[in-house]
């Protein structure tokens, strides 16, 4: 594992037991976002870094028991918490990195990725890796419950202009990753940019 796998995982297992606590609030933020996602009955999605799985049950609303749903995650504590919480009824949970994602190419709909961006190791690879399982026409949600700003003070740190997240830097790194962005929200009250699969 590398460094950066390592360093993933000790953040997110220091804070695995009391994650959901912490954020008790987010539910409707998740069922928004996924609703923006405009998943159909039988599709098939990925909750990439998937965390407790606070997504898994909008996702499996969404696309309904001939669906399928995955929770992918790199910390063993994160899909204990989301077992626990009886999440894996909503969807499979897979111990895996979401740089080397166990599925065949073109295989999903769809892939939700809540905070999964900052932790992303190497952005433009990994998500040329999301647009590997996703077929084209697909669509990819990049999301947070609360706003770069908002998420920024909460952290005691500034906004730079290096942020990956910012419009102009997102846009072509999603561009050249094989993701067309379609839409870009960054408000208070929620973070979502939006991007299809090109062919």
């Amino acid at each position: 594992m590398s460094d950066d796998h390592t360093h993933v995982q000790e953040f997110f297992s220091a804070r695995a037991a009391g994650w959901d606590r912490r954020f008790p609030d987010d539910g409707p933020a998740y069922a928004a976002a996924v609703a923006d996602l405009g998943l159909r009955e039988g599709d098939r999605v990925l909750d990439a870094g998937c965390g407790t799985g606070r997504a898994l049950p909008p996702l499996r609303a969404a696309v309904g028991p001939s669906g399928t749903v995955l929770g992918a995650d790199l910390t063993p504590a994160m899909l204990r918490e989301a077992a626990a919480a009886g999440r894996d009824d909503d969807g499979t949970l897979l111990l895996t990195d979401a740089a080397a994602l166990p599925l065949r190419s073109g295989s999903l709909d769809a892939v939700f990725a809540a905070g999964l961006i900052a932790h992303l190791p190497h952005p433009a690879e990994n998500l040329r890796e999301l647009a590997r399982v996703v077929r084209p026409g697909g669509v990819l949600a990049l999301f947070h419950p609360i706003g770069r700003a908002a998420l920024a003070a909460r952290q005691g740190r500034s906004l730079t202009p290096d942020d990956l997240r910012a419009e102009h830097n997102l846009r072509p790194l999603l561009a050249g990753s094989g993701w067309r962005m379609t839409s870009y929200a960054d408000e208070d009250a929620r973070f979502l940019a939006l991007a299809v699969r090109e062919d």
